[in-house]
């Protein structure tokens, strides 16, 4: 009876990790987290932008993961894409298929989802073993603050941009909420990734900051989060609303002195990851506005 529960437990974890280890569930977060701005902003929801934000985030991430030497990682999730890089080249092609498809049905909107593109690109081209993506990986400083603007444009400002919605301070407030929580949690995993960054050759603003730096950057970013979340209730968002997109940055910040000492997967791309949607159901829950 113990052998077969270990059995069950084993077969239920190897399937855990192919649904999280091939981002199908940063998939799912960044779908939820553009139905929480449609929510907010009373906006219909747009199946075209979710299928494009769906199978972009497959595409990028995947494409992302496909490229990292396992050699320099030393984690069980760059050990099993280093094994699986034949999932990771199928669904990089087969999301890519389903990105395009939506990018043609929202062609309208055309300049903006390129910006998209051509930032989330920005972070993962240091990792293409190619002689023009050296030049890449020595002017990669900011690959953090890409990855995070695209997040924040993705779920955030482009379902404002496709419906000409909001354009008040409110709106920009709200994007700019996001952005730092974001960025606040991109911190956490570049400072995990330094020393692997660095056997790369990828230079980023954290491999050349000292730890003490970090932690400045991230509680100054911490500080920004909560401004913007005080801006955000004064422009008129719903008091309860405000509660709920600021819980998961509360979260964050409680979490920084565990995440800088431990650096274990689940911990890194269940629970920090998932923090990004996690206001999504404090939202659904806690908002009873009109």
């Amino acid at each position: 009876m113990a052998q077969q529960d270990e059995s069950t437990t084993s077969w239920g974890r190897r399937v855990f990790n192919l649904f999280l280890f091939t981002s199908f569930f940063l998939a799912i977060c960044a779908v939820a987290m553009v139905w929480q701005t449609c929510y907010l902003f009373h906006l219909p929801i747009n199946s075209s932008l979710l299928g494009f934000t769906f199978f972009g985030t497959l595409c990028s991430y995947n494409f992302h993961w496909y490229f990292t030497p396992a050699a320099f990682g030393g984690s069980n999730k760059t050990a099993w894409s280093g094994r699986n890089k034949p999932v990771h080249a199928t669904l990089f092609l087969i999301a890519l298929v389903g990105a395009l498809y939506c990018t043609w049905l929202l062609r309208a909107h055309w300049g903006w989802l390129l910006l998209t593109a051509f930032v989330t690109f920005l972070y993962s081209a240091p990792k293409v073993p190619h002689n023009w993506a050296l030049h890449l990986q020595k002017i990669a400083v900011g690959k953090t603050i890409f990855l995070a603007f695209a997040w924040a444009h993705v779920t955030a400002l482009l379902p404002l941009l496709v419906y000409n919605a909001d354009q008040s301070d409110k709106a920009v407030f709200f994007v700019v909420n996001r952005f730092f929580l974001i960025y606040a949690i991109c911190i956490l995993f570049d400072y995990r990734d330094r020393e692997s960054d660095r056997k790369e050759g990828i230079r980023s603003l954290l491999t050349w900051l000292e730890h003490e730096g970090i932690l400045i950057l991230f509680w100054t970013i911490m500080v920004a989060f909560g401004l913007s979340g005080i801006l955000l209730y004064g422009q008129g968002m719903p008091l309860v609303s405000v509660v709920a997109l600021s819980i998961p940055g509360l979260i964050v910040a409680g979490l920084q002195p565990y995440s800088m000492r431990h650096s274990g997967d689940y911990h890194y791309y269940f629970v920090l990851d998932g923090l990004m949607a996690f206001s999504v159901p404090l939202v659904a829950l806690l908002d009873y506005g009109p």
